[in-house]
């Protein structure tokens, strides 16, 4: 497979370790691409819902493809999370190319980027972790849902539906709480004269030029391997928002391959319900 080189890519959201996670088709991202430089935005591994029961090797082989990156001489910046913030007690430690990070600025081609995760800015995480923490976990429930119920959709021929979508567009405060966010990160990095500022911890892709009175920045939202499948690229000096594109023989595939998983994640699901 030819490799596309890269001057650097954006992924965030992860969460490896639960069902919801799309590590075959990251893994497959990560073998088409030749990065100089891999920042690792946030959530990669889902430590607050790491069960000793469910790390498939698929999850095992994304982390494996990341230290193959980082020996062959991709830089690697891993900034944390509030899904793995138990590593910020580690942050600051550098081996090799390999580095942690809470946050990061980089210039780029003379201009000033700055990225975080953006969860600093989510009041639920910090002033009531354990309803974040429970809201994570009906999350995770809610996309295995949303995994059975396309699977019978493609049984039918329908296309895909979105359920987690679907609540947060019709939920006046998902809906505020997203503009809000944005707005703040653009607010910061504007203040800073920031030329670019990227997070991810929302699960919403997209690229959007942002003013107020002082200034201008670009908002960047690397999105989730969860349900949007992206990444952002930035070469020759611009910015690109990469999306996944799943194509029905993989889907085929993935449906005979994960009929015992599916079995395994319904009856989880109604334990979970019980």
């Amino acid at each position: 497979m030819k490799k596309r080189n890269i001057e650097l890519v954006v992924i965030s959201d992860v969460h490896l370790g639960t069902y919801g996670c799309h590590a075959k088709e990251l893994l497959q991202y990560l073998n088409s691409i030749k990065p100089k430089t891999l920042i690792l935005n946030g959530d990669i591994i889902d430590i607050w819902q790491f069960r000793k029961s469910y790390f498939p090797k698929s999850h095992l082989k994304v982390l494996k493809k990341l230290i193959s990156l980082a020996s062959r001489g991709t830089k690697i910046y891993y900034l944390t999370g509030n899904h793995d913030e138990a590593l910020r007690k580690f942050s600051d430690v550098h081996m090799g190319n390999f580095s942690l990070l809470d946050k990061l600025v980089l210039e780029l081609d003379g201009k000033k980027a700055w990225f975080f995760h953006g969860d600093v800015f989510d009041s639920s995480v910090h002033s009531a972790k354990w309803i974040a923490k429970l809201g994570g976990i009906g999350y995770d429930y809610l996309i295995l849902l949303n995994r059975l119920v396309n699977w019978f959709l493609n049984k039918l021929g329908k296309e895909p539906y979105s359920l987690s979508k679907k609540i947060k567009g019709s939920v006046k405060k998902a809906v505020k709480f997203i503009s809000d966010f944005e707005n703040t990160a653009t607010e910061i990095a504007i203040d800073n004269a920031y030329d670019f500022v990227c997070c991810g911890h929302i699960h919403e892709p997209i690229i959007i030029r942002k003013s107020n009175s002082n200034g201008s920045t670009l908002y960047l939202n690397s999105g989730d391997w969860i349900e949007n499948l992206t990444a952002l690229e930035y070469n020759r000096k611009r910015w690109k928002l990469y999306q996944y594109q799943v194509v029905d023989s993989e889907i085929e595939e993935e449906l005979f391959e994960r009929e015992n998983e599916i079995e395994m994640q319904l009856q989880s699901l109604m334990n979970f319900v019980k």
